[in-house]
């Protein structure tokens, strides 16, 4: 899946990103995004992780892992990217990237200044809302040198109640 920048393409507007995952929360938060895109006028992003695979000896067993990880890193961001366009109107940019999700997350932020808002869910687990949030919680710059606002989606709210937020 290749990557397209939309300010390369002269559409200047702001970007909510996501990062697309298998959490229920994340579903949560492309909800919300693509409501909020589309209430600002803006467009959504859309990040899958590819984590790389570990078995650095064994090539062929790598080559097959990282190619199922990506199918079902792809598979993730069409059911993300259907639910942004049934919220939004609109496409998102769908983002695959392999490697560590902080360090991934925070090239693309420096990469593409129209990235302008990060939405994130927040797990209902007793264990805690989730390592980024937790972490973004504990230090704002965690996300690199350029900083930009998060919103946080509680887990815990319907989707009823975040329409009336985001419209």
């Amino acid at each position: 899946m290749s990557e397209r920048n939309n300010t390369q393409n002269g559409d200047t507007r702001i970007k909510f990103m996501v990062i697309a995952s298998e959490a229920p929360e994340a579903r949560l938060a492309a909800f919300f995004a693509g409501r909020r895109a589309r209430r600002s006028n803006a467009r959504v992003t859309l990040l899958a992780i590819v984590e790389p695979p570990e078995f650095g000896h064994w090539a062929t067993v790598a080559e097959t892992m990282r190619a199922e990880a990506y199918e079902k890193a792809e598979n993730i961001l069409r059911e993300f990217a259907a639910e942004v366009k049934a919220q939004s109107g609109e496409d998102p940019e769908e983002v695959v990237r392999e490697g560590v999700l902080v360090e991934e997350l925070r090239k693309l932020i420096e990469e593409d200044p129209a990235i302008s808002i990060l939405v994130l869910g927040a797990s209902t687990e007793a264990s805690g809302p989730g390592p980024l949030v937790t972490a973004l919680a504990k230090n704002p710059a965690y996300l690199g040198a350029r900083p930009i606002p998060v919103t946080v989606v509680p887990g815990a709210m319907t989707r009823d109640e975040l329409r009336r937020l985001a419209g």
